[in-house]
């Protein structure tokens, strides 16, 4: 029999996500002064739809409906594989996203936000793309000067260590078009990523078929990661967490090397670092926990030194000068008291919220990645 506190976990989780949104609705309508348009949530509500797309949007989300819990269970007499599992959650992912994507301008909406000048997003001067000038005297005086540079880029470049800039260069990602289809790229690799996490950490082929459906659907990887780069930081992230939470040790010093690139690509990455020792210590203890933290500590310092050596680039200088920019930026009219409680809404939100129910129970039950998430989630909101 559950316990009345296992009953009334997720009654009362609800009853935090609907405060907090009536909450952030009154005080914007009131004073303004949460600094978002629809806190906790960053987004603006501005309703449109090209009708021939937006039909084809709610078609599809109707499939997917249908098509979701029957890939997720099965008949008996039909056993699915692994590799069925990834081609209908990759399918369900592309599909979808695709669709949502291209609900409110068409086909222009999987590059507009990158797109600079006419049919562009207002958006697109605060991305990648337009920061490009500054990687006109090449990447190494790029990397040199990056910290000084910060303040002078655009808003995602500066917010962001520089790889993803690099990328861009390197493989002369010079076009939204071009640009767009990366993320999207990695967008729909991320149910295939959740797949191996889920198989890592030790489910079942059928446990994970459900969580590389269940990231398929997620808000997070149909509304923002088919048209934003943190598609590429979420595959690069999750390419990490596997093999951090590998057995064969070997595997895991693959992954603290994996960790510090992905740190390269985005700040945010180091909490994979903390997720995966967590986890390890509930797992094995705190012994081997702190061995993997040594070692992606290591790791970091290592590779952000061998950077500096070769290239100039001033891993802390950079941290501070995004800080700086941080703190200067929208994000000083946004009050903790409310994001306290905010962003662990919205965050849970974007992740889908059957799966962020499922998460909270698996806490309480204290499994291993649920509670490192949730230690994530807390640290990062105080």
């Amino acid at each position: 029999m559950p316990s009345a506190a296992s009953r009334l976990l997720l009654p009362v989780a609800t009853l935090v996500v609907v405060a907090t949104v009536v909450t952030g609705v009154w005080i914007h309508h009131a004073t303004g002064a949460l600094g978002t348009a629809t806190p906790p949530f960053v987004v603006a509500w501005q309703p449109d739809a090209a009708w021939p797309w937006a039909a084809v949007a709610v078609l599809t989300a109707a499939a997917a409906a249908w098509a979701a819990p029957r890939l997720a269970a099965p008949p008996a007499s039909l056993r699915l594989g692994g590799p069925a599992w990834l081609l209908g959650a990759t399918g369900l992912a592309l599909v979808n996203g695709l669709a949502l994507g291209a609900a409110r301008n068409g086909p222009l909406g999987w590059r507009e936000v990158f797109l600079l000048g006419p049919g562009g997003s207002f958006e697109a001067k605060n991305e990648y793309l337009a920061g490009l000038p500054a990687l006109s005297y090449g990447p190494r005086f790029f990397l040199d000067r990056f910290a000084e540079l910060v303040p002078s880029l655009p808003v995602n470049v500066a917010g962001h260590p520089p790889a993803l800039m690099l990328v861009i260069d390197a493989f002369g990602l010079r076009t939204a078009g071009a640009l767009a289809t990366l993320c999207i790229a990695c967008a729909v690799a991320l149910p295939a990523l959740t797949y191996a996490l889920a198989r890592q950490l030790g489910l079942q082929p059928e446990q994970a078929g459900v969580a590389a459906l269940l990231a398929a659907l997620s808000p997070a990887v149909l509304l923002i990661g088919i048209t934003s780069g943190d598609a590429v930081f979420a595959a690069v992230g999750a390419a990490a967490a596997i093999a951090l939470v590998a057995e064969r040790p070997l595997v895991r010093a693959a992954g603290c090397v994996a960790l510090a690139v992905a740190a390269f690509f985005s700040w945010a990455l180091l909490a994979v670092a903390a997720w995966a020792t967590v986890v390890c210590a509930l797992r094995e203890g705190w012994r081997r926990a702190l061995v993997l933290a040594v070692g992606c500590g290591l790791a970091v310092l290592a590779f952000d030194a061998a950077l500096w050596a070769a290239t100039g680039y001033d891993a802390v200088g950079t941290l501070r000068a995004t800080e700086a920019y941080y703190s200067n930026s929208v994000a000083s009219r946004r009050p903790h008291a409310f994001y306290v409680f905010g962003s662990p809404v919205a965050f849970a939100v974007a992740l889908g919220v059957p799966t962020a129910a499922a998460a909270l129970v698996a806490v309480q039950r204290r499994a291993p990645a649920a509670v490192g998430l949730a230690v994530i989630v807390v640290v990062a909101s105080v």
